[in-house]
């Protein structure tokens, strides 16, 4: 799947404790993005935070009283982003949304080029975690 150099970076904030469905929000959110083509979605979860309501959300020793912080994020062009909107809009009842500009610098493994750096590197010696390596970083 390809994504153009140009995107939008959609970011979701919302908590692992809202539903959608009998399904948490943020799975319901990925499975659908992953419905409507979306070249791919990443689910970050937080210790600690708050929003609008200055509630705090963060885990508790027991696992089914979590309630942390959850952000989802998803990147693609314009279009695909903007058609996807409405549809996140029925599924959300709170949270915040951002979107910002992105530039795709690389997406896949196989793009030109990357196989050829990788035998390079280490025809060379200068594989990325050889001693070599680590003294010239430090």
């Amino acid at each position: 799947m390809d994504v153009p150099h140009e995107a939008l970076l959609l970011r979701i904030y919302t908590s692992s404790a809202d539903r959608y469905g009998l399904s948490s929000l943020f799975v319901a959110i990925v499975n659908t993005a992953r419905e409507h083509g979306l070249a791919g979605a990443t689910v970050l979860r937080g210790p600690m935070g708050f929003g609008h309501t200055k509630r705090l959300h963060e885990g508790h020793l027991l696992p089914f009283s979590d309630d942390y912080p959850v952000i989802i994020e998803i990147v693609d062009s314009t279009h695909k982003i903007e058609a996807f909107l409405p549809v996140l809009d029925q599924m959300m009842q709170s949270g915040l949304v951002t979107i910002e500009r992105a530039r795709v610098l690389h997406y896949g493994r196989m793009k030109a080029g990357w196989l050829e750096r990788v035998r390079q590197q280490f025809s060379h010696g200068t594989h990325p975690v050889s001693p070599k390596n680590r003294s010239a970083s430090n």
